[in-house]
């Protein structure tokens, strides 16, 4: 072949069928689903499964924990119902104590007011013995008033002598020698709500 003249293109022959597939079944794996694991079994790269006991003892485990929060709950509960039932006991007591200071108070201020005003109806009982007759109706409301707040006027002429409710500023002794009596009333006294606000100044015989 002399120089400058083409070279004809080289031919490709077919390749025999049985000699290309086992070339190919060479090069690559055999494709195909891998086989099922049998019941129970964990497939590969998979944890097993828990058996039957280690279900169980995890249940019991799971119950034992909700039943200690249960109880946990139970027990903050009854603190928290304790706590409420002594705060409103507390409360309530707070309440009596708070209503009775304040009636304490009232029932002073108004011992004092009368204790006040006990001059005062000594001098209508000096302006009545000396003939003020015109003062009497004022006498009998100021003491109508009193009376209905709790003052009780103490006048124990002819009565027993009692030493817890009189003032015995003089005494006579009595002929038949019986049990002291009052026998004059010098100063009225009186009593208010059932305790002597000022003892009566008396004369006693006997």
């Amino acid at each position: 072949m002399t120089a400058g003249t083409p070279r004809p293109p080289r031919r490709e022959w077919p390749a025999a069928p049985g000699r290309a597939s086992r070339a190919r079944g060479a090069e690559s794996p055999a494709a195909g689903p891998a086989p099922a694991p049998p019941d129970g079994a964990a497939a590969p790269g998979e944890p097993a499964p828990p058996t039957d006991e280690e279900t169980v003892a995890e249940a019991e485990e799971q119950v034992e924990e909700d039943l200690g929060e249960l109880t946990r709950l139970a027990a903050e509960r009854d603190d928290y119902l304790d706590r409420l039932r002594r705060l409103q006991a507390d409360f309530e007591n707070y309440k009596k104590r708070v209503l009775k200071q304040q009636l304490e108070q009232r029932e002073r201020a108004a011992e004092d007011l009368v204790t006040q005003l006990l001059p005062v109806l000594d001098n209508f009982d000096l302006g009545l013995a000396h003939g003020a007759d015109g003062l009497g109706p004022v006498h009998r409301s100021l003491l109508d008033v009193l009376a209905g707040a709790g003052l009780e006027r103490l006048d124990p002429l002819g009565q027993p002598f009692d030493p817890t409710q009189h003032d015995a500023v003089l005494h006579e002794a009595a002929e038949d020698g019986g049990d002291p009596e009052v026998v004059e009333v010098m100063r009225a006294g009186y009593r208010w709500k059932g305790r002597v606000l000022r003892a009566a100044m008396v004369k006693v015989k006997g």
